[in-house]
């Protein structure tokens, strides 16, 4: 009887084990197959920083290093904080981030199917990594980190009909070479060094999102080019009221002169005029409430709730304040959809990837993401930005010999002065560019603007 009792206890306690191993062999399954892509490219994977092995170079457009290694775990940044938000960093204890994380497989020269196999794939991997060529002009990229240094700003410029990325700084910004000694330190920081705020930093975009405005109110016909406004300084919303940057009053004006001076009262009029579909739709088209996919990782846009919102904050939605918030690489993507014939272009970084023996293994194809607005009203709407610049608020952008447009804007805010705008396009050497910038705290969108000029003289000098 107690053989019987025994050798059932021996059974249970069998099949239980059983049990347990087919639990653990489809979890380990689960892991290798349907987590593997979502666990290799988390920051914190120290295996996905390869540093047993010598990692390629980052190079810029014209072959500048920008990240390269001499040894395995030994890596340089020789233009260090200049160029953190563009190759991110790589760590022993912290793991990686930016395209040092997003392009590991390829730096280390190991294919994803290589690494999913764990230890055994890396038997198979090369001892030096592939080379990554970017978009990224080193020479243009300096201009801006100059220009913006000792402030609290971003700056992004792309090439208009490809979405290149030209330059993508943030400032204050920290050498990729000292994050990891100096994580504790950096993480504290009320700056918020380790933010890259081209891409990640959201703001209200103030009186940039104007050029939007003016193309929904003209694409729902709630205005056309000869009506007049007045822009007495203030607009009168129940009992309150919306003023003019500054108290500024610009008697009557047309659309492109509302524009060009910047009028709140056209603008807000006008948002109140199409309310929340026509806004909805307007900002949906130029793709503000989706995020693309690609080597960017963009903080998504915050969009109000349209349909809820009362004539106030309608109002507030069509000058760039309430409850909007952007980024400025969004706000350049805007404007280069009125430098590309209305086509707005996936942002990318990654030009090519070269084998260490010099083998193009990929050439980064261009894609258009979406059709923001027609060819003709996209050639208008560049018309105004123009007018900004040779007769408006945008004056200091402006470069002799070279086509420039823009708009500036002034975002108020609840930490202190207001954040400086501007964002345009120019032609540059046959090349239609795109930018944003924003200056936080710097009471003006001059002072963006001041920073744009100096970003198309590197270009142009380059």
């Amino acid at each position: 009887m107690g053989d019987k009792i025994t050798k059932k206890q021996i059974l249970h306690c069998s099949m239980f084990l059983l049990g347990c191993f087919g639990i653990l062999f489809c979890y380990l399954v689960y892991i290798q197959v349907f987590q593997a892509d979502e666990l290799n490219d988390n920051p914190m994977n120290r295996r996905s920083a390869s540093l047993d092995i010598t990692r390629g170079a980052i190079l810029d457009c014209r072959g500048e290093q920008l990240a390269y290694s001499t040894a395995p775990g030994d890596r340089q940044y020789p233009y260090g904080a200049v160029m953190a938000p563009v190759t991110g960093y790589v760590g022993e204890s912290l793991g990686s981030s930016g395209l040092e994380n997003l392009l590991g497989d390829e730096l280390s020269g190991q294919s994803r199917q290589l690494r999913n196999l764990g230890p055994a794939g890396q038997l198979l991997q090369s001892d030096r990594g592939n080379d990554i060529r970017l978009t990224v002009d080193a020479g243009v990229q300096q201009a801006a980190y100059d220009a913006l240094e000792g402030s609290r700003g971003a700056a992004v410029m792309l090439d208009a009909a490809t979405g290149g990325v030209i330059a993508m700084v943030s400032t204050p910004s920290v050498d990729p070479a000292s994050v990891e000694k100096s994580w504790t330190e950096l993480s504290q920081r009320e700056d918020s060094p380790l933010l890259n705020r081209a891409a990640n930093g959201l703001y209200p975009p103030g009186s940039t999102i104007k050029v939007l405005i003016a193309d929904a109110a003209l694409d729902e016909k709630v205005t056309d080019l000869n009506e007049a406004f007045d822009c007495t300084g203030r607009l009168q919303i129940g009992d309150t009221y919306i003023g003019e940057s500054h108290g500024a009053v610009h008697g009557r004006v047309n659309l492109k002169e509302a524009l060009t001076h910047s009028c709140n009262y056209t603008f807000g009029t006008l948002a109140m005029r199409m309310h929340g579909s026509g806004l909805e739709d307007a900002f949906k088209r130029f793709g503000f409430a989706d995020t693309f996919a690609g080597e960017i990782q963009e903080s998504r846009c915050h969009l109000p709730k349209f349909g809820e919102l009362g004539d106030g904050d309608t109002a507030q939605t069509g000058i760039g304040q309430g409850e909007l918030l952007v980024t400025p690489l969004r706000m350049a993507m805007l404007a280069g959809a009125y430098a590309n014939g209305g086509k707005m272009m996936v942002p990318y970084l990654v030009d090519e990837v070269v084998s260490p023996q010099g083998i193009v293994i990929r050439k980064a194809s261009p894609v258009k993401w979406r059709d923001a607005t027609t060819q003709q009203r996209a050639a208008l709407i560049s018309d105004f930005m123009e007018n900004v610049v040779e007769n408006g608020t945008g004056g200091a952008a402006a470069v002799s010999g070279i086509r420039v447009t823009g708009k500036t804007g002034t975002a108020e805010n609840s930490s202190g002065a207001e954040h400086g705008w501007f964002m345009g396009t120019a032609q540059v050497q046959g090349r239609n560019v795109a930018f944003a910038v924003i200056v936080e705290n710097c009471g003006s969108g001059a002072v963006a603007a001041a920073v744009a000029r100096r970003l198309i003289l590197a270009l142009n000098g380059r």
